[in-house]
């Protein structure tokens, strides 16, 4: 410890001029060994080197040397084998097992407390709180059913299960409802992929009613591998009341509020301008795009084009501004205009100019002409598109695929000229480029137009490329008829809870992005062109004998008919047309809703609405909403909208917001990074072999793989050891830091593992002290009344109650890396490293006069590790339960005892039991103990061996040490303590430690040490030092040094030697004070 040899006397000089880092050169090697500061302090006590260490002697006796205790070899781990039958308690009755492994502690808990009920939510205990703050309502944020959960999925698991069981032990009224989300574009692709593989054939093949029945046949073989995972985490959700968003219950809420929003004119069917994805063949909306800045000519790689031939790896080129020109009719004349996306020219119904230009004023009026199929195109005066300043200060328009092009057409009455087909061919008004792909028409229209003499050139230029989030594929602006939902009351209404207070977010800085969205909010475009979601409940209805009448004919936009069933839409349409049931004809439309229109409706689909259902009475509102800041606005923000529009409530009180899991290296987790972390591999364990083959069987590029396989094997040369739910969820708890981004290293989640290790060896090495104390129900107060507990005891209660008090003050804040600290500080710090310690003695003590403080020991044991439990329960449910129900006196403590851990309360601070005196005299004895063990450490005193330590001490911190003299006796394994003796009874041969300005702690050294033995090593140190520094020194002063030698390495150099002089000088002074040492024991 760096303040305690800094002052220390006889070694101050010395320690003044180690340095941080210093050089330690290797025998017979050039390179060197960095050691720290406080490595060579112990160098210069005469520790040597770790590969000296088995020839170090342990001086106790001056005469012996200790002898070398053979190393011990962990046990083979034993074979696991469940034998609890599935749902039934576990049989604690067997002895508690020697070391912990995490598949035997978390096996038959999850089934035992799922089959008991535990997880249910009571509506009429839910009906009978008084105040919202007596419940804790929770839904899940639904994850896809198509895939399985990442560790971000794994952090929210854990910190929705973590208030969940907090809430539930404190007697709140709870409930944390599972499910997943059918997950429109994501499943409807998988089922795909998976039909062509193993039938050849696509959904149309199928047809959709056929294709829709796969998709159920897939969703129930597949589907239940999230489930698993969640009951693995020991995530306590109510699985009787398990939802799925294609369930008919959700279904039923999904066809109600698309009629209620049609109902109060906020959703409306329009032709508009919109996302396309041409891999999906579908409309998305504004959120769903992801964008690229180019800042120039790039290459990409187009997935639904069979690749550029003039490209060598078939890339298409973006980041262009392609130049051509326009003949004007009945004139030589040319009009030159520009494009990033040349194709669209297909396109184009007219030229924009702007209207003071005076270098087109003579062609106000007048056309151009398209080279490629004849057509007319109006030059149009537009002040509001157009830049003169800008190129040529003409502008090719094509309002059916640019927005700004789009309202330019508005404005002028332009003919809006489509010229993609659904999957981003070139369609019939493309002339002769009619079926090629996109790109491919854009390299042919190229080269068209050179043939022409029309093409003028081609230039590097800055763009932006919507990507969709879904699929990757490039949008396309395309005009397509799509239905809308109104959403600018709703947002103001979801912006004004926020600013009123009704509505908490947090973090508190997530509410800037909340109102920046939401505040310039755009209609939301609800339909997507797939066969997998809730099919829209729309019907065009039309007579049987009419025709003419077509449904993307926006002129005929009012047959659409919105309504809740297809009786209720013949209904309806008798009504419009006229006419009688036989003469109507019905198509409903093909299209599905968003994913999102039912994730929105989730918070009070899951209880039944529209329905007044006991559940939605007892349970909505729900109380928090915890997710990844990543969703804010796709999901967020629509339940709330929804929420209060369908409910006239808000869906939750409270938003918040975990910060986003990204690997060690800051990146996000993502399949194609290869980077992705299964958490039942960190659970169960997971074999290097495993994690690459994993990697072999996604869709990454080779490179990729190789790069990702690189990266695995150094990070788990020996795959990923098992760690237990337990571990997972504390470590990732440990991770999160309000607002900031995660970024996981896995390696400290298997450091969590070993706090699972001390937390049962404690346990059971405790267990042995407490065997035959028998607690009452009321055993904490027996025992703060009992009159009998010693300092040690009221400072471990005290530290209990502060312990108890953080949790809880840090989990009502959601400061879930504080709580996890502040739990794993009581067991790690005051209850293991002080007091067990501390109560050894005691409780091993049986005699007649001890009997009391036995007693005290005991119950202050078992009141402190029985709490504790279950304080940390929330954080760890399966250890927590294992060794919970092994403390004694389980079925002994009354009526009211719970059966489980998970139904115990939650500990609660009692202040009075807080002892602010117990925790300061516990605080200098625990600094004197520190300095007894350093100076036994400086001094390499054997642990067999007692040493005498003087104290000097002033003020009323004299009192608290007398009053923990056995204490420090016992933790600084001291023969004898003597506090402010005379000093003549203080030897001259010493160590010594300064704790403060009142407290110094010495050591009787007489006879310890082997200062001869100890010079000795020092000055074979030195001898090894000496050559190296002299040898870098001559380098360095050698011909052509400065010149030949590169900057970095000299900087190298120069440091090296540096702390090799430095070295050499703390070891001559080492040598110094050794001697001075051994000639004071002389006298």
């Amino acid at each position: 410890m760096t303040e305690t040899w800094e002052s220390d006397e006889k070694f101050v000089a010395m320690a003044a001029y180690i340095p941080d880092v210093i050089e330690l050169p290797k025998a017979k090697q050039t390179d060197t060994k960095k050691l720290s500061k406080n490595q060579l302090k112990k160098l210069a006590k005469g520790k040597g080197k770790k590969k000296e260490k088995k020839e170090k002697p342990q001086w106790g006796d001056g005469s012996k040397k200790a002898k070398a205790k053979p190393k011990k070899t962990a046990p083979p781990k034993p074979e696991f084998v469940n034998t609890t039958p599935k749902g039934e308690m576990k049989d604690m009755s067997q002895p508690i097992a020697d070391a912990y492994y995490p598949t035997a502690v978390e096996a038959a808990w999850q089934d035992w407390w799922e089959a008991s009920g535990f997880y249910k939510g009571d509506p009429a205990l839910a009906l009978s709180k008084n105040s919202p703050d007596e419940k804790f309502i929770m839904v899940i944020p639904p994850p896809n059913v198509t895939g399985s959960l990442h560790l971000g999925h794994a952090l929210t698991a854990a910190v929705e299960d973590t208030l969940t069981r907090w809430h539930r032990m404190k007697g709140h009224a709870t409930l944390y409802v599972p499910g997943t989300d059918h997950a429109g574009i994501a499943t409807q692709s998988v089922v795909e992929k998976m039909l062509m593989k193993t039938e050849g054939k696509n959904r149309h093949d199928l047809g959709r009613e056929k294709f829709i029945e796969k998709v159920w046949e897939w969703k129930n073989e597949y589907g239940n591998r999230i489930t698993t995972q969640l009951r693995s985490l020991g995530s306590s959700v109510d699985w009787s009341r398990e939802r799925f968003t294609m369930d008919d219950m959700l279904s039923k809420a999904v066809v109600e509020a698309f009629n209620r929003f049609h109902e109060k004119g906020l959703l409306y069917r329009s032709n508009r301008l919109g996302n396309w994805s041409c891999a999906l063949k579908s409309a998305i909306s504004d959120i769903e795009v992801d964008y690229i800045d180019l800042e120039g000519r790039t290459y990409r790689e187009v997935k639904t084009h069979k690749g550029n031939p003039k490209d060598p790896k078939g890339r298409y080129e973006f980041g262009t501004l392609t130049s051509f020109a326009y003949p004007v009719e009945d004139s030589d004349e040319k009009i030159i205009v520009a494009t990033t996306r040349l194709e669209t020219m297909l396109g184009d119904t007219a030229v924009a100019v702007h209207p003071e230009d005076s270098r087109y004023k003579h062609l106000h009026g007048k056309f151009v002409i398209h080279p490629f199929n004849g057509r007319r195109i109006p030059i149009v005066q537009d002040p509001v598109l157009v830049d003169m300043s800008f190129g040529t200060g003409a502008v090719k328009i094509t309002p059916a695929h640019d927005p700004n092009d789009y309202e330019c057409g508005k404005r002028h009455n332009l003919d809006f000229i489509t010229i993609l087909n659904q999957d981003g061919s070139i369609n019939g008004n493309g002339s002769q480029f009619e079926g090629m792909m996109r790109y491919d028409a854009r390299i042919a229209v190229e080269d068209a137009l050179k043939d022409k003499d029309l093409y003028v050139g081609k230039e590097p230029n800055k763009m932006r490329l919507g990507i969709c989030s879904r699929s990757g594929d490039i949008l396309e602006p395309m005009i397509t008829p799509q239905w809308y939902v109104n959403c600018n009351g709703m947002a103001k209404r979801a912006t004004d809870a926020v600013r009123n207070g009704e509505l908490k977010i947090l973090p508190e800085e997530q509410e800037k992005t909340w109102f920046q969205w939401l505040d310039n909010i755009r209609d939301w475009c609800v339909s997507r062109q797939l066969w997998w979601g809730h099919q829209i409940p729309a019907w065009f209805a039309t007579k049987n004998d009419e025709t003419g009448v077509s449904k993307n004919d926006m002129a005929y936009n009012d047959r659409w008919i919105v309504a809740r069933t297809e009786e209720d839409a013949y209904t309806k349409a008798m009504d419009k047309l006229g006419c009688s049931r036989d003469e109507v004809f019905l198509e409903r439309d093909a299209d599905v809703l968003d994913t999102w229109f039912s994730s929105g409706l989730f918070p009070f689909s899951v209880f039944g609405w529209p329905d007044e259902t006991e559940d939605l009475k007892a349970f909505y509102p729900t109380s928090l909403l915890e997710t990844g800041s990543d969703i804010l606005f796709f999901w967020v923000a629509r339940m709330v909208m929804m929420g209060l529009e369908m409910t006239d409530e808000l869906p939750f009180h409270t938003v918040y917001l975990h910060a986003m899991v990204r690997d060690k290296d800051g990146r996000k987790m993502s399949k194609s990074l290869g980077n992705v972390v299964d958490p039942l591999e960190v659970i169960r364990g997971c074999e290097l072999d495993a994690l690459l083959n994993k990697l072999e069987q996604g869709n990454l590029p080779e490179k990729e793989i190789q790069k990702a396989k690189k990266d695995q094997t150094a990070d788990f040369p020996d795959g990923i050891p098992e760690c237990g739910s337990d571990a997972l969820r504390f470590g990732l708890l440990a991770y999160t830091v309000q607002g900031r981004d995660i970024n996981l290293d896995i390696k400290r989640v298997v450091g969590y593992r070993q706090f699972c290790n001390k937390l049962w060896n404690a346990t059971k090495f405790a267990l042995q002290f407490v065997s035959d104390f028998k607690p009452t129900p009321t055993q904490l107060d027996d025992l703060m009344s009992s009159g009998k507990m010693a300092l040690r005891d009221k400072f471990m209660i005290s530290r209990l109650m502060c312990g108890v008090q953080n949790v809880n003050k840090f989990f009502g804040a959601y400061s879930f890396g504080d709580a996890q600290h502040a739990a794993y500080s009581l067991w790690l710090h005051d209850l293991c490293d002080v007091y067990l310690e501390l109560a050894k003695p005691v409780v091993k003590d049986d005699k007649d006069e001890n009997k009391d403080s036995k007693w005290a020991a005991q119950a202050t044991l078992w009141v402190t590790m029985e709490a504790g439990l279950r304080l940390l329960h929330p954080m760890m449910p399966f250890v927590t339960e294992e060794l919970w129900q092994r403390l004694p006196g389980r079925g002994t403590l009354g009526k009211e005892e719970s059966r489980s851990i998970m139904l115990a309360s939650f500990p609660e601070c009692n202040k009075a039991y807080v002892d602010a005196q117990a925790e300061a005299s516990m605080e200098i004895t625990m600094k004197v103990v520190g300095a007894c063990r350093s100076l036994r450490s400086s001094y390499n005193i054997a642990n067999k061996v007692s040493t005498h330590f003087f104290v000097h001490i002033t003020g009323e911190k004299e009192q608290m040490l007398r009053n923990q003299l056995d204490d420090i006796k016992t933790l600084g394994k001291a023969s004898a303590l003597d506090i402010n003796p005379d000093d003549a009874s203080v030897p001259q041969s010493v160590g010594l430690i300064v704790i403060d300005d009142q407290t110094k702690v010495l050591m009787d050294l007489t006879g310890l040490i082997n200062f001869d033995a100890e010079i000795k090593k020092l000055e074979k140190s030195l001898k090894n030092t000496l050559p190296a520094m002299t040898n870098l020194e001559k380098k360095m002063l050698a011909p052509g040094y400065e010149e030949n030698v590169n900057d970095a390495l000299k900087k190298a150099n120069v440091e090296k030697l540096e702390g090799l002089k430095k070295k050499v000088a703390d070891i001559e002074d080492g040598i110094k004070n050794l001697k001075k040492l051994a000639a004071l024991e002389k006298k």
